[in-house]
């Protein structure tokens, strides 16, 4: 394939006012001329500037080339680069209501100017310098007066279906997205409810009587007509439900690793010492990924020089708390993911090419997994080679810590389970890892027999 005209991406083929598409290695997005008038009116009106402005939207350049040579071209715009695209089901509960929140935002903001956002899909959200910010800037369609919001729908089965199961069970809940890429149907949000919430008038308005209309066929819908007061009503009356969904933190076993880690002597600050020495010393590393990272300790250690840095673990609390520190500018640079590494989210959508897998976006310069290898190998049975080959795909260079079979940690994780691990021995691991890595520098820590490995990839 050649790289003289721009290569239309996979995911963007649904909407006809234009596309994203790649060009020299530089992503952009084309505007059709179906969309002329209605992108003319977004930037003259000044809701672009505005909303660029309040860190809602992300900012674009207007570009007058026509680099894919597509004869419904009307302009070409270049939008500040994300630094990491993620998807709602990576996202803990916070993000995902941040999300909800942005989007009825826009839909408000965009009515003071005579326009609406024709969709509500959350890939059009991403996480922008520490919070969360639109991406898709041929969303905003000029608003007609008595139409009713026509994404009121989408809005309901992507925002507030997984936002209401999760503030009611106390779950984390968000990967029923993964199922239900288009939003999860309302008749199963209903059903899965509990009764008690049918007293909340804002859900039973938009999930249980919604879920009831939506679910019954009909042969001639008839045009509804909604003022443009009304409209605004049942915005905020979206608006406060989702301000009102709350995820109580229940218990759970790593989401206090760092207070329980720091009552063993030395073991945190010989830790942090030696993994922010190695990272010092890696000048050439813009990327950053922390697997297993908790709530982001040693993912901060690589903060700064205009570093990139996901932090992913399974626990979604963990996720959660590193989040809130993201949002109060304590590590803007840093996304926060929920990533099972025992299933890490797979390619979805039409041909499995729509989404990217977490594997194919999240490859970096440098990977850590610290104290991850024997909840992997032990609790999850999952061989040397196959995390090997996990690490080697994510990072050239790699930071990763053996915790022997000794250790009391694997002790606990042996207490109800035969002990079939005759292989888990720091030699079989080193072996494992020989076959895509070399060995920089390895440190036996002093306060525990536990070994800690800067690897450089073959």
């Amino acid at each position: 394939m050649t790289d003289d005209k721009g290569v239309q991406h996979a995911s963007s083929y649904r909407d006809p006012s234009g596309y994203i598409f790649t060009y020299k290695q530089e992503l952009y997005r084309q505007v059709n001329l179906s969309f002329q008038n209605d992108f003319e009116v977004f930037i003259n009106s000044g809701l672009y500037h505005d909303l660029v402005k309040a860190g809602l939207l992300v900012p674009h350049q207007l570009i007058q080339q026509n680099f894919t040579g597509d004869s419904s071209w009307f302009t070409t715009i270049k939008p500040e680069p994300v630094p990491f695209i993620s998807y709602p089901y990576e996202w803990s509960f916070s993000m995902l209501k941040d999300a909800a929140l942005l989007t009825i935002e826009l839909v408000l903001k965009a009515l003071e100017y005579g326009m609406i956002l024709k969709d509500a899909s959350p890939y059009n959200v991403q996480l922008y310098k520490g919070q969360m910010a639109f991406i898709d800037t041929l969303s905003f369609e000029t608003y007609t007066a008595g139409e009713p919001w026509i994404a009121y729908r989408q809005f309901c089965e992507n925002f507030i279906a997984p936002l209401s199961l999760m503030h009611y069970t106390g779950l984390p809940m968000q990967q029923l997205l993964l199922a239900h890429p288009d939003g999860i149907p309302l008749q199963y949000v209903k059903k899965l409810l509990p009764f008690k919430s049918r007293f909340n008038i804002h859900l039973y308005l938009h999930i249980h009587l919604h879920g009831s209309v939506t679910s019954k066929a009909s042969d001639k819908p008839q045009k509804s007509f909604l003022s443009k007061q009304k409209l605004v009503n049942l915005l905020k009356g979206l608006q406060d439900l989702v301000t009102s969904f709350s995820f109580k933190r229940n218990e759970n076993v790593w989401g206090n690793y760092y207070e329980e880690a720091a009552t063993r002597p030395n073991y945190l600050s010989e830790k942090k010492e030696i993994v922010a020495g190695w990272i010092q010393s890696l000048q050439d590393i813009k990327t950053v990924i922390d697997i297993g990272g908790n709530t982001g300790e040693f993912a901060a250690l690589a903060a700064g020089n205009d570093r990139k840095i996901i932090c992913a673990d399974g626990e979604h609390h963990a996720i959660e708390s590193l989040y809130n520190k993201v949002k109060s500018k304590q590590s803007p640079e840093m996304v926060p993911l929920v990533i099972d590494f025992t299933s890490p989210s797979p390619a979805i959508g039409v041909n499995n090419s729509e989404r990217a897998s977490f594997l194919q976006r999240a490859s970096s310069d440098l990977a850590m997994m610290l104290a991850l290898v024997h909840h992997l190998a032990i609790a999850k049975n999952i061989p040397f080679y196959k995390i090997a080959e996990m690490c080697a795909g994510l990072g050239r260079y790699l930071i990763i810590e053996f915790v022997p079979k000794e250790d009391e940690k694997v002790q606990v994780l042996l207490q109800h389970k035969k002990d079939i691990y005759d292989g888990y021995t720091k030699e079989a691991f080193a072996n494992a890892f020989a076959v895509h890595y070399r060995v920089i520098e390895k440190r036996t820590l002093s306060s525990s027999p536990r070994i800690i490995y800067l690897m450089e990839r073959l």
